[in-house]
């Protein structure tokens, strides 16, 4: 009975779980996110170094510098001007939201919600193995698969 009501409790906040995990696997990549074109009045005759750091672009590389220009990737600095401009992909609002709730940290906010769940997924786990009785065939076959799972996550996680 427990089992049951937390699951259907549960049920909205495993949807974000799931939806943001599958999506956080695509975080090195441009997949769920949109490109957006920033345009920031610097400093004039800054460095390239000086450049990243007013920016704030994480591994700041620049790829050409001229007397008056300074070229990164994506984007580029006048030094004449102060003008920089260049292009940042951003996740949208609500599944940024998602992803940051699925990799909150212990000064988060919503850390003992995590914890509540991570909880509460070892409670399915474990009671799972109480909603049949051990001589019947569903619990013997449900052994089966619960080993062929185990199985599956060791080999996925030193393979």
């Amino acid at each position: 009975m427990y089992h049951r009501y937390l699951g259907f409790f549960l049920a909205g906040i495993m949807a974000v779980y799931a939806i943001s995990g599958i999506t956080l696997i695509f975080r090195d990549t441009d997949v769920f996110k949109n490109k957006v074109v920033v345009e920031k009045n610097l400093e004039t005759n800054l460095s390239a170094e000086e450049v990243g750091q007013q920016l704030k672009i994480k591994r700041f590389k620049a790829t050409s510098e001229t007397a008056s220009l300074i070229e990164f990737k994506n984007g580029s600095y006048n030094k004449e001007t102060g003008a920089a401009s260049y292009t940042k992909t951003e996740t949208p609002y609500v599944l940024g939201k998602m992803q940051n709730f699925h990799k909150s940290e212990t000064g988060d906010p919503l850390y003992y919600l995590n914890i509540f769940f991570g909880v509460s997924l070892l409670f399915f786990v474990v009671s799972a193995f109480w909603m049949f009785l051990p001589s019947t065939p569903i619990f013997k076959k449900g052994m089966y698969f619960a080993g062929a799972g185990l199985v599956l996550a060791l080999v996925l996680l030193f393979v």
